[in-house]
């Protein structure tokens, strides 16, 4: 049994801006992601995922200025992904506060950066992630932020993950992406089902009950998302928020003693 769930938001860098998309295409500008993690501390929240959405398809480096500015305002642990195509740059990330980063490409392109982030740094430093869509077939692997498919089905790819030695594993349902519709439930169980490391979900989070769901029936052990942590409402008003730890006891997502 793993120690209380993490509510973890994902916040998407695009060229410096804080972004939220649909379904991996339409964006919705933000503002300033350094002001969004201030706004974080004061919520509490229990980790903080930096994902550079544009990093990887345009084959571009983390943003390290950027990031060691989030790093140096955040309280909370932090995981970035986006970019990481060599160990000097998992070194750097590591360095300037990041406790794990996020891989998702290399799984296909570049494993042995997987195994050699591991071997230096630990495989709890290290988190595997994993963009599903549906086809005729259940779901396919896709890379470089939803452009490039690749034929794997997900929990092969998990499995995959698992024996380079990653620690934590994080599936996204693209189809679900912003639609705060809740979870792919049949998806995240897949996923956490096949392997036995942390499995976080991500991809349609609308709030707590969505959260409840994909932790108890999805048998994850995170519940990430986006939409539901920077909009308010039906008209979807930028508000950087959390769920408050008293409203997470109430839902029994959180034990009262901790």
């Amino acid at each position: 049994m793993y120690n209380r769930p993490r509510i973890i938001p994902v916040l998407l860098v695009d060229d410096r801006d804080l972004i939220k998309t649909r379904q991996f295409k339409e964006r919705t500008y933000l503002g300033d992601p350094v002001n969004a993690v201030k706004i974080f501390n004061i919520k509490g929240v229990d980790e903080l995922s930096i994902l550079d959405i544009s990093a990887s398809k345009n084959h571009g480096e983390p943003d390290f200025q950027l990031l060691s500015d989030i790093a140096s305002e955040a309280f909370m642990p932090l995981s970035y992904g986006g970019g990481i195509t060599n160990i000097d740059q998992v070194r750097k990330l590591l360095a300037i506060g990041y406790e794990k980063v996020v891989l998702n490409t290399a799984l296909v392109d570049n494993p042995e950066l997987i195994k050699e982030a591991v071997r230096l740094f630990g495989s709890q430093s290290v988190v595997a992630s994993i963009d599903a869509k549906k086809n005729k077939n259940g779901y396919e692997c896709i890379i470089e932020d939803g452009s490039r498919k690749t034929g794997i089905a997900p929990a092969e790819m998990a499995k995959k993950a698992l024996e380079l030695g990653v620690g934590e594993i994080i599936i996204n349902s693209i189809d679900n992406d912003g639609m705060m519709q809740g979870y792919d439930i049949e998806l995240v169980k897949s996923i956490a089902d096949a392997v036995d490391i942390p499995v976080t979900a991500i991809g349609g989070a609308s709030g707590i009950d969505d959260l409840k769901k994909v932790l108890q029936e999805g048998h994850a052990h995170a519940a990430a998302g986006g939409s539901m942590f920077v909009f308010y409402g039906r008209l979807r008003a930028v508000l950087i928020t959390a769920p408050r730890e008293e409203e997470l006891i109430k839902a029994g997502i959180y034990d009262s003693e901790g």
